[in-house]
């Protein structure tokens, strides 16, 4: 087994595209040495080539032939690298703006990072990895780990007054309580099979005495609870960490047992179930605010700094309408904004 780097997402997936306008104006504007300028800043070809090598690469790394000129696959990469480099132009300039930029530190922090995550911290497994993705470090570095910086540090930027206060998350807890209630678990076993018959002979064996452990291993098609004797948690009216909320004859029965009462024949849309309940049944709560509330405040800070990031994005994009422009045979046919590119992480292969 050997250890891969994957830039993710990888260009095939960072080229990906979301449908959005980007704007574009008169091809006049553009150098010849351009594909695409966004406002007075010029992309070259160079930069744009390089990003058609690295995703060539890409495809060799997969295994794949690369899409070859004239072809609807060519066509289709080369827009998605057209605008996905418009769309890092336009973040570029907005993080300027904003004083947001990515430090060579910045970079050498991330990359020990991933070093010590993925490799421990073994420089020569990290350089194979590169290797076996048919890039170089400055590729990745150009073309992954500063955009997914840049990308990180606006985020941060753009929503840092993404605060929640206690009185907000008082609100959310009142109106969605239900979401707080803990619904009545407890554990039992059960040997499920096929025919009643069956399921009728192994109630027999139970009453004269034969283990019910052994017998879920020897009979239980249930293979996930059988290898536990035909254990598991079952919660009534909904789901509950690792309680799992059974089907309704599987229900009814499992909550109407005595503790270590064994039930008759269970039929379900799975088959015949023998159930036997393990412990009592532990009663239904609503964990109280201050038992939630750190949770709570979180889950809104997360959605805000969402809305916060999205309502950036939605800036962005009618801010440059009209300000990019495309060299003649570079404007892609539909006018894309590539999706953020993701942080790098490893692969098994």
């Amino acid at each position: 087994m050997k250890t891969r780097l994957l830039l993710v997402p990888s260009l095939l997936v960072m080229l990906a595209v979301l449908a959005a306008g980007c704007g574009g104006g008169s091809s006049a504007s553009v150098p010849a040495d351009a594909v695409a300028t966004v406002g007075s800043t010029p992309i070259s070809k160079t930069t744009f080539q390089a990003l058609m090598t690295v995703a060539f690469a890409r495809f060799k790394a997969q295994g794949q032939p690369e899409p070859k000129v004239g072809t609807d696959a060519y066509a289709q990469l080369r827009d998605q690298a057209v605008s996905y480099l418009v769309n890092e132009q336009e973040l570029q300039q907005e993080a300027q703006k904003l004083g947001v930029s990515v430090s060579d530190q910045d970079v050498t922090k991330y990359l020990d990072t991933v070093k010590q995550t993925y490799y421990h911290g073994d420089e020569k497994k990290f350089q194979d990895a590169l290797k076996a993705d048919h890039i170089s470090l400055a590729e990745l570095v150009q073309y992954n780990i500063r955009p997914t910086l840049l990308s990180q540090k606006l985020q941060t930027k753009v929503s840092s007054g993404a605060n929640v206060s206690t009185a907000d998350a008082q609100h959310f807890y009142d109106t969605n309580k239900s979401s707080f209630t803990t619904p009545e678990t407890r554990q039992v076993r059960h040997i499920l099979v096929n025919s009643k018959a069956l399921a009728d002979q192994i109630e027999t064996k139970l009453k004269n005495g034969a283990d019910f452990a052994t017998l879920a291993k020897k009979y239980s098609k249930d293979t996930g609870s059988a290898q536990q004797g035909g254990k598991l948690c079952v919660a009534h009216g909904g789901s509950s960490g690792t309680c799992q909320q059974t089907v309704p004859p599987f229900d009814k029965a499992s909550f109407s047992l005595k503790t270590h009462e064994i039930s008759q024949p269970v039929k379900s849309v799975y088959g015949w179930h023998i159930i036997q309940a393990l412990t009592p049944i532990t009663p239904a709560h609503t964990q109280a605010f201050k038992q939630v509330q750190a949770q709570i405040k979180l889950q809104l800070a997360q959605q805000k700094k969402g809305l916060a990031w999205s309502n950036f994005m939605a800036k962005v994009k009618k801010d440059y309408q009209g300000k990019v422009a495309y060299q003649t045979g570079y404007k892609p046919a539909a006018t894309t904004t590539p999706t953020v590119p993701a942080q790098t992480t490893t692969s098994t292969g």
